[in-house]
């Protein structure tokens, strides 16, 4: 029984190993049992799938979108509407408010700082420059001046007395450390000397012919014993352990083996067969129960849709929900013109509000500080009418007559 398919455009199928006798005797039961045992479960998914197709092709997705416009009707344009007609322009409104409080502030600030600057000034700057000027000025000159005092007498007892005992002090103490030195150099011979011949060249000559010689023996005599000991403990493992595992596996595991991956090797091949004729049954299956849905169902619902649903449909598009629509057009263009109305008046009285502030600003800052200063007429350093420079006429300075 070969479920194998005849390969494309005519090219025959490989050719395949020749098996034995207990292959295709394998092949044929199992194969009858997994496609009993698969087909029911291949029916059951194909159901499944089918259902799932169905149920979301005409329930999951117009009901999301049903679900889609309700929530789009219901909080997406509320919201959109409240934050364009209501959240901004509050927002706008305060944000005007807060800068001409901070522009306030701002100014306040300003006067306090030139307030408290010509306090500082006042108070603290000029009594402290007084103080420096008139008192710590004088009274560090005069500690500068003891002070010079001071280092010209310590100059002249460092250069006249110091300076002479120090050098006979140093004089003194290098002959000592020149006569320490040449003692503690004949000391160090002599100790060098000793050590060498009483400790260095008998420790030299034991190493080499004594201790040396004794370590090359037993090196030599250890490793006679660990060659010796590797080899017996070898032999033994292989003996006791190494060649009844491979005749365990040779003898045993492996046939058990081969015969397991021949089982597993058709059980998986069958249920690929099985999958796909099960498939194949199922199609077929489906396809008559869906002709029996189509001709029992769907045929004599949609002929009631198209000659019931349809005009009535379409009557009630013309008569109610056109009007409707138009009516909710009209409403929406009579809000527009209302809220256009309403906003310049506010916007006018906005910008009076701005002006009166400004004008009470500029009245305050008069009343605290003055007039501002005008600017100074300064004389003209050009002359002016018929005394001008001109290019075309001699009346410089230097070709008047």
């Amino acid at each position: 029984m070969e479920l194998e398919k005849p390969s494309a455009h005519g090219v025959p199928p490989r050719q395949q190993d020749p098996e034995g006798c207990l292959v295709v005797a394998i092949r044929i039961p199992v194969r009858i049992v997994v496609l009993v045992l698969v087909l029911p479960v291949r029916m059951a998914w194909d159901a499944l799938v089918v259902g799932g197709r169905f149920l979301q092709r005409t329930v999951l997705r117009p009901l999301g979108q049903a679900l889609s416009w309700v929530g789009r009707v219901l909080f997406v344009r509320p919201v959109v509407g409240l934050w364009r007609y209501v959240v901004v322009p509050v927002g706008a409104g305060l944000a005007w408010a807060g800068k001409l409080l901070a522009a306030g502030l701002a100014r306040l600030g300003n006067l306090l700082a030139v307030s408290l600057a010509w306090l500082g000034r006042t108070l603290v700057v000029a009594p402290a420059l007084w103080c420096h000027r008139y008192l710590l000025t004088p009274l560090g000159r005069a500690l500068l001046a003891l002070l010079r005092g001071t280092g010209a007498g310590a100059a002249w007892l460092y250069a006249r007395l110091l300076t002479p005992v120090g050098r006979a002090a140093a004089w003194v103490l290098r002959g000592v450390g020149l006569v320490l030195a040449a003692l503690a150099t004949g000391v160090c011979a002599g100790v060098v000397w000793l050590v060498r011949y009483l400790v260095a060249v008998p420790a030299v000559w034991t190493y080499r012919w004594i201790l040396a010689p004794v370590g090359r023996g037993a090196a030599w005599l250890a490793g006679a014993v660990l060659a010796g000991t590797s080899f017996c403990l070898y032999w033994t493992a292989r003996v006791l352990l190494v060649l009844p595992a491979l005749a365990l596996w040779r003898r045993v595991l492996l046939p058990v083996g081969r015969f397991l991956a021949v089982v597993a090797r058709e059980v998986g091949d069958a249920l690929g067969h099985a999958w796909r004729i099960a498939g194949h049954i199922s199609l077929r299956v489906g396809r008559l129960l869906g002709t029996l849905f189509r001709w029992i169902f769907v045929e004599p619902v949609r002929r009631a849709y198209r000659s019931v649903l349809t005009p009535v449909g379409h009557f009630l598009r013309d008569a109610v929900l056109r009007p409707a629509a138009a009516a909710a057009r009209e409403v929406g263009r009579a809000v527009r013109q209302t809220y256009a109305a309403v906003r310049e008046p506010v916007r006018q009285a906005l910008a009076a509000a701005r002006d009166s502030v400004r004008q009470t600003r500029a009245d305050v800052r008069r009343a605290l500080f003055g007039d501002p200063r005008r600017p100074e007429a300064v004389a003209r350093r050009e002359p002016s009418g018929r005394e001008a420079r001109t290019l075309g006429s001699s009346t410089t300075a230097l070709t008047k007559d």
